[in-house]
């Protein structure tokens, strides 16, 4: 039974980074928090869940574009895996264009590299929200605030850290929140699932006091009203306000928040599991997706996502299953779609029976009676549709 989540509680997202960022461990790591794994599945084992193809479980990198369903404090998080190898750019296009929002892997030693510079420049090009999730940060050589302005100067992003680590390489174990301006601090021994929350250590206050104050500075040239608060008095601002004007900006693609954590290590990942519901779009938060008539292409038709409006979807993958054949993975932008009903695919000019409806979770899959605005599916029974092909509703066409 599909779990009912509002339209705002949705966040359809992306993982995009250079090969060997740990983008596939991220991703099981948040897969394993959220309860949609019980063990969790090393990259270079060849198990990880997302790489679930026998091509990709020998080569260790991730080639398709599989979707996976899980939830996090009441949010339905839908993550497409993009591949982060240099040859498979075309997919992640495909992906961009039905992303709402991505997480930005970044290693903590390499940086920007060539492949996470030419992901970037893609999701620009899609007008995509992303967060940086700096990675790797156990690692020999690893520099959260280089990678920072590595970051701003190679992809002129104007970046907001809301954390900053405590130790790096072998001593890395904790995080400083700057909203919260406190320390977490990961045992070691219980996959990083616990941790205490302390006050900031003597020797990180003053580091943490100066970014908590980037921060703050940063968030209110998005908003006047705060502005003008904070000139009044900095103590003034609330933590909510904070989080909504940063919300903003990243919706607004002014800003790139900035988390650090070692996915391997198990730390840092349930905080970016909070950012992503804080501060990535729902669909809701995006304005309406404009398309044309299929006999007329100047006559433009929008379309907003709301589950009465009438049917519309791209198709962005096309999967062979062993078990069910033919998968198209598909978006909804507008209205609602049941299971054993009737689409029109506007591309090909055909109708389509929709036999099931599917959400994935990697290679498991869950049947729904019915799909809505704004989210991501798996149709069986579509012969004609192909990837980026338009699916809606036959009366009325778009």
């Amino acid at each position: 039974m599909a779990i009912t989540i509002t339209l705002e509680k949705v966040r359809n997202i992306g993982i995009m980074a250079h090969i060997d960022a740990g983008k596939t461990t991220v991703t099981e790591r948040i897969l394993f928090y959220t309860g949609r794994s019980h063990k969790i599945g090393e990259v270079h084992d060849g198990k990880a869940q997302m790489d679930w193809m026998k091509q990709e479980q020998e080569r260790g990198i991730t080639i398709t574009s599989a979707a996976t369903t899980c939830y996090w404090n009441e949010h339905r998080i839908n993550i497409i895996d993009t591949p982060g190898h240099v040859d498979f750019t075309v997919e992640v296009e495909r992906s961009l264009r039905v992303l709402d929002g991505a997480v930005a892997v970044f290693c903590a030693v390499g940086g920007v590299e060539p492949q996470s510079e030419t992901v970037w420049r893609q999701s620009d090009k899609y007008a995509v929200p992303k967060l940086a999730f700096i990675n790797k940060m156990d690692r020999i050589g690893a520099d959260f605030f280089g990678v920072i302005k590595n970051i701003e100067e190679e992809l002129g992003a104007n970046v907001i850290p809301l954390q900053i680590p405590i130790g790096a390489e072998d001593n890395f174990h904790g995080i400083i929140d700057l909203m919260e301006m406190k320390a977490y601090v990961y045992k070691d021994d219980s996959l990083g699932k616990d941790f205490r929350i302390e006050e900031i250590p003597a020797e990180y206050k003053e580091q943490a006091q100066h970014y908590h104050h980037i921060m703050v500075e940063k968030a209110i040239e998005l908003d006047d009203t705060l502005m003008e608060k904070y000139l009044e008095s900095e103590d003034k601002i609330s933590k909510e306000e904070l989080t909504a004007a940063i919300r903003k900006g990243t919706v607004g693609n002014k800003i790139v928040p900035a988390l650090c954590g070692s996915a391997f290590k198990n730390k840092g990942v349930q905080k970016l599991l909070d950012a992503i519901t804080h501060y990535l779009p729902s669909p809701a938060d995006l304005p309406e997706v404009e398309g044309h008539h299929p006999d007329n292409v100047q006559e433009k038709i929008l379309r907003s996502a709301e589950d009465n409006a009438p049917f519309s979807a791209l198709a962005f993958k096309v999967q062979a299953d062993p078990h069910m054949g033919k998968l198209i993975y598909f978006r909804v932008y507008s209205g609602a779609l049941k299971a054993g009903t009737y689409v029109l695919n506007s591309t090909k000019g055909k109708k389509e029976r929709v036999g099931r409806i599917l959400q994935m979770h990697a290679n498991q899959r869950e049947m729904r009676e019915d799909i809505f605005a704004g989210d991501i599916a798996a149709a069986v029974g579509l012969d004609h549709t192909v990837t980026g092909d338009t699916l809606c509703d036959e009366d009325s066409p778009v």
